[in-house]
């Protein structure tokens, strides 16, 4: 949370710089409070785990955080019942006259299709376009986060010769990123994906910024400046049995699959696995909540575009 303090106190500007954020009185005076309203376009096949994996990191904060559940609607979902996605889920008709402060876009398992040949390409297209006029600040994960580098910048994405899958040491490289903030020299996330974006690619578009990456699992974060649009390519949100459940299900269907690295003990899937990505995981969307969305997001949702980008928020 900020601290809140006078305007012209000299302090700001060294606490600014050390990028702890400052509330000024003139901004707490017209700061009103309400709940923050936050979408999710669930794109996962496992539509309840997927759901509880993010609202368990969304609530661990003080806010007060109105998450609303959004499927695509020429897709038919088959690991789920009809009378759940009735139950909870919108769809874009519903909600395209609505703003929000936050969006999430998840992953989805058609990583080694073409884009195009996505038969709900259309529709998402439609919804990131929507997005960047009616969502303050919208989170990308994974093949979502691919589509979106996609259709938003160009960026391809690449096959990998053998999946990433694993749980992965990372660093931030781009030191003066308030989303990484409080983050470990060192931290670990979980990919499980067949498919890559270049650091070369996403750097040649002028317009997004690499704030964290890994020697063996590449490019995981990027964002543009302000943190309008966020690009995670790992899945932090994992629960952790997740890649083990992954592992298992490839492996006794007979495909190809390797041992999840990093996350057996002794690589030895005999043993129960560690979860070693926790703590930076919860950092990761608390950062993202309180610092793109609450501390920036306008209370009146409708004057999205008319808000500027926070100084804060500038990558540095």
């Amino acid at each position: 949370m900020p601290i809140k303090i006078p305007n012209t106190l000299p302090a700001r500007a060294v606490l600014e710089e050390e990028n702890i954020f400052v509330m000024t009185e003139q901004r707490a005076v017209s700061q009103d409070i309400r709940p923050l309203h936050i979408l999710i376009l669930n794109l996962m096949p496992t539509k309840i785990v997927t759901e509880t994996q993010l609202a368990r990191l969304l609530g661990n904060t003080p806010l007060q955080v109105e998450m609303e559940l959004l499927m695509i609607s020429s897709h038919t979902p088959k690991n789920v019942s009809a009378e759940h996605m009735l139950a909870f889920y919108q769809v874009f008709d519903d909600v395209r006259d609505r703003f929000y402060d936050g969006m999430i876009i998840t992953g989805a398992p058609v990583e080694e299709m073409e884009f195009e040949k996505v038969d709900y390409w259309d529709e998402l297209c439609e919804i990131m376009e929507w997005s960047k006029s009616h969502v303050f600040s919208t989170f990308h994960i994974c093949w979502g986060a691919q589509a979106a580098l996609y259709y938003h910048y160009g960026v391809r994405k690449y096959p990998l010769s053998e999946k990433m899958f694993g749980v992965f040491p990372h660093k931030v490289v781009h030191k003066g990123s308030i989303l990484f903030r409080g983050f470990d020299d060192t931290f670990m996330v979980p990919h499980s994906r067949h498919t890559e974006v270049r650091k070369e690619d996403i750097l040649a578009t002028g317009r997004l910024k690499i704030l964290a990456e890994s020697e063996k699992a590449g490019v995981y974060a990027i964002s543009t400046d302000g943190g309008r649009q966020v690009f995670i390519t790992g899945h932090s949100e994992y629960d952790p049995d997740t890649l083990e459940k992954e592992y298992l299900r490839d492996k006794n269907a007979g495909l190809p699959i390797h041992v999840p690295e990093n996350y057996y003990p002794d690589d030895d899937d005999t043993k129960a696995p560690v979860c070693s990505w926790r703590s930076s995981a919860n950092l990761l969307y608390s950062n993202w909540l309180n610092y793109f969305v609450y501390q920036t997001t306008p209370y009146i949702l409708e004057q999205i575009l008319q808000q500027p980008v926070s100084p804060l928020l500038q990558e540095k």
